[in-house]
């Protein structure tokens, strides 16, 4: 079984989801971490003995190169990270997550992909990402209907990274609340930093195209503690679709779960750097990637457990 070699950038709450999904993954080896310099030698737990580099030339110089670069970082720099790294002669694999903007991406990452001649996935969380495919599912088994999908009551982490990168934000967390029919509100939690106005910031989140859609309630918080108390990681969905095959009507498909949002996240994003390197040059997402290609093991081995 060939080893797939990774890399890792960023060092967030997913890339420490991610480190440690690798660390727990037979068939990928991870080299290290790509971070700011100011931080490199910080945060030693949740390297977990996993080395940190302030660049990929520096990591590559002691680790050689990596087959692939899984991007932990803010969603918003992931067109130009991606890039860079594609342009080093690396596949990479992003949670890019904010919708609208996804077709866009693709088509971007796809020309500089084809001409890096590598392959990436972007948009690999679990939505966009696994929900995604399961959507696809939904509509090919019923392809007259609705679909619905319900998030939270959770921490969505990137709201969150969004309400961090406000000016006058010292910290924040933005939890999802479902309202029902695919619709949601937002709750944000925000700790301003020494002589910011919460007005101003408050008025800055709403404007944001992250929350600028939907019911919002920002609330200011005195101090860590008391935003620590509210930003655990859980998080969840209900897809629910009611639709036709054929002409029978009222076929009624949902799936549910409750997870721990960044580490699923990441194991999603692990399981495509596995699939990245038996993909064609350019950009894909996890509706044009084969499952089995996700899963280590032999293809053969794996159709006959799954199918």
């Amino acid at each position: 079984m060939s080893t797939v070699k990774v890399a890792v950038h960023g060092l967030g709450n997913i890339g420490k989801a991610v480190i440690d999904c690798l660390l727990c993954t037979r068939d990928i080896d991870c080299l290290g971490v790509v971070r700011r310099a100011s931080s490199l030698g910080t945060q030693p737990l949740s390297l977990r003995g996993v080395p940190d580099y302030a660049s990929i030339d520096a990591l590559m110089a002691e680790r050689g190169r990596p087959d692939v670069v899984i991007i932990c970082g803010p969603s918003r720099n992931v067109p130009v990270d991606a890039r860079y790294y594609m342009e080093k002669n690396i596949s990479t694999v992003d949670s890019f997550d904010i919708h609208s903007e996804i077709p866009q991406v693709v088509a971007a990452l796809d020309s500089a992909a084809k001409a890096a001649g590598k392959a990436c996935i972007t948009a690999a969380g679990w939505d966009p990402g696994t929900d995604s495919v399961l959507r696809a599912l939904f509509e090919a088994m019923t392809p007259v209907g609705t679909t619905f999908t319900n998030f939270g009551r959770g921490r969505s982490m990137g709201h969150s990274v969004a309400a961090r990168a406000v000016s006058g934000v010292e910290n924040a967390c933005s939890i999802t609340i479902p309202i029902g029919g695919g619709k949601h509100s937002r709750l944000v939690y925000v700790l301003p930093a020494a002589g910011a106005s919460f007005a101003d910031i408050k008025q800055r989140i709403a404007a944001d195209p992250y929350f600028s859609n939907d019911p919002l309630d920002v609330r200011e918080v005195g101090s860590q503690e008391e935003l620590d108390a509210v930003a655990d990681n859980s998080h969840g969905v209900l897809m629910e679709r009611i639709g036709a095959s054929g002409s029978v009507s009222n076929q009624r498909l949902s799936f549910d779960m409750r997870i721990d949002n960044p580490a699923l996240t990441a194991q999603v994003l692990v399981s495509c750097a596995r699939a990245v390197t038996q993909l064609n040059p350019g950009c894909h997402t996890l509706i044009d990637v084969p499952p089995v290609a996700l899963l280590p093991g032999d293809r053969m081995k794996n159709i006959a457990r799954l199918v």
